[in-house]
């Protein structure tokens, strides 16, 4: 097969291009004839950070396209059926072997390359509001970093269950492209306050939820942000900054503070009745994933490096 490997850690430099062994199919996997595969924030968080398991090691979450072949233990996914495939590595490649637990089906009719952009944004920031941030109609969220995949998504989901969105983003014209997305009020961070901007929109109340993607030294203003009893949903921190909470901070407003992991959680029957119903409502329309960019699996080195500096408007994709 075709893939995108690494050898050890480092900028998207360290990536190169080149024929691999096809994946082995253990008893309980699909193979999949990759058509789109979805950068995911995880991606490049683990060629920096993450020491490969093995090398050559082909990093990727997410890639969609038909079944090739099944496993005989197999009994879900049938060859020839257009999913979704959610693994820990390998889906920068022409070929995606993951367990039968991790394949989705794809709607008839709906386009794979939408499809293939779905999955973890869209569970990812259902749980944060939903599944641990009990999101309730009324309610205000702030969502840190409105623009990119996880943003996105909760911006929609949000905004259909009733709920208030405030959202950041780098600049005004950004924050203008969120509002067909459901986007009410907009924070422009690198020229305003957050939290005198969310002090003005919300009479001095603050917000009910926060829903941080960034994490880094945002994290004073979005606590300052929250109302008391106010939840603060930590996904994660794409500045590459640890963020720290202050005791005391906690304590005062009596915060509750939840982490979200969807991907720990995709092989379980609740995430794909999750998946199901998102996938429904996409191929209906009601959400939709932005695509910024596309990609030849060859021209990975750029695909990454366009992830990482160009602040893209959703997901970036790659087609081998």
């Amino acid at each position: 097969m075709k893939a995108i490997h690494y050898f050890e850690n480092g900028g998207p430099e360290v990536m190169h291009y080149g024929e691999l062994p096809d994946p082995v199919l253990e008893d309980d996997c699909v193979l999949i004839a990759v058509e789109w595969i979805s950068i995911e924030g995880g991606d490049l968080l683990n060629r920096l950070v993450t020491p490969p398991a093995h090398t050559p090691f082909v990093p990727g979450y997410q890639a969609a396209g038909k079944v090739l072949a099944v496993g005989p233990r197999v009994t879900r996914v049938a060859v020839g059926e257009s999913v979704v495939g959610f693994n820990w590595c390998g889906s920068h490649a022409d070929l995606f072997a993951v367990p039968e637990h991790f394949a989705y089906a794809i709607p008839e009719g709906m386009d794979v390359k939408q499809a293939a952009a779905l999955p973890i944004a869209f569970g990812t920031a259902y749980d944060a509001l939903f599944t641990y941030g009990d999101l309730r109609e009324g309610e205000t969220v702030l969502v840190q970093g409105g623009a990119g995949g996880v943003g996105l998504a909760a911006i929609q989901l949000a905004a259909q269950a009733g709920a208030k969105v405030i959202a950041t983003a780098s600049d005004a014209a950004r924050l203008e492209r969120l509002v067909p997305y459901g986007l009410d009020h907009g924070i422009a961070y690198r020229s305003e306050s957050i939290a005198e901007r969310v002090d003005a929109l919300t009479g001095g109340e603050g917000v009910d939820i926060v829903v941080d993607m960034a994490g880094g030294k945002g994290v004073d203003a979005l606590m300052a942000s929250l109302r008391r009893h106010g939840r603060y949903m930590v996904v994660g921190a794409a500045t590459g900054e640890v963020p720290q909470f202050g005791f005391f901070d906690v304590i005062n407003k009596a915060l509750a503070i939840k982490g979200v992991t969807f991907g720990r959680e995709m092989h379980t029957p609740r995430a794909h009745a999750l998946l199901a119903e998102i996938f429904a409502r996409a191929a209906k329309g009601e959400l939709a994933m932005p695509i910024d960019r596309e990609f030849a699996l060859s021209e990975g080195v750029a695909a990454h490096t366009h992830v990482a500096n160009a602040h893209p408007f959703g997901r970036v994709m790659m087609h081998p």
